[in-house]
């Protein structure tokens, strides 16, 4: 099993933040997270919408190869723009660790499409390789197979 390797943890009153080399995890804490569950449990139109969304989400588990971008406002909220138009906006009481995380989390964002790319050109080569490969080994099987022919013709 490999071994992910934290680069960065914030604490924060209603959340935590989990950042390793390929995965952020969001975290709902204990008081936050119980005022939620109570709002949508009194109110049953609530409970069959938002209640199955969070349920899902919640916690939040997200590969760093699915975010597109990372932006921090005035605010010191951050937003996280997903794959297919979905985001995320963490607020953060500490203007040094929203900024901390949205650098680190930038670098692991670069890190992992520069890594996309590599096994892209990989795939792509080999691919390359087993294409040529196959066509040595066909015109060596169409010569071999031209060879024989030419000795049944003049043998005869």
């Amino acid at each position: 099993m490999p071994r992910t390797v934290k680069v960065l943890k914030v604490e924060n009153p209603h959340f935590t933040i989990k950042l390793s080399e390929d995965i952020l995890k969001i975290d709902l804490k204990g008081s936050f997270k119980n005022r939620i569950e109570e709002a949508i449990e009194n109110k049953p139109v609530l409970k069959d919408t938002v209640g199955r969304i969070l349920g899902i989400f919640v916690p939040l588990h997200i590969r760093v190869s699915e975010i597109d971008s990372v932006k921090m406002d005035e605010t010191r909220k951050v937003k996280i723009n997903l794959s297919y138009h979905r985001n995320i906006t963490i607020p953060f009481e500490n203007k040094e660790n929203a900024q901390k995380f949205v650098q680190k989390l930038n670098q692991l964002i670069f890190d992992s499409k520069t890594e996309k790319i590599k096994e892209h050109v990989e795939i792509k080569q080999a691919k390359k390789k087993i294409k040529l490969t196959r066509e040595k080994a066909k015109k060596k099987s169409a010569e071999k197979k031209y060879a024989e022919r030419g000795h049944e013709i003049f043998d005869s």
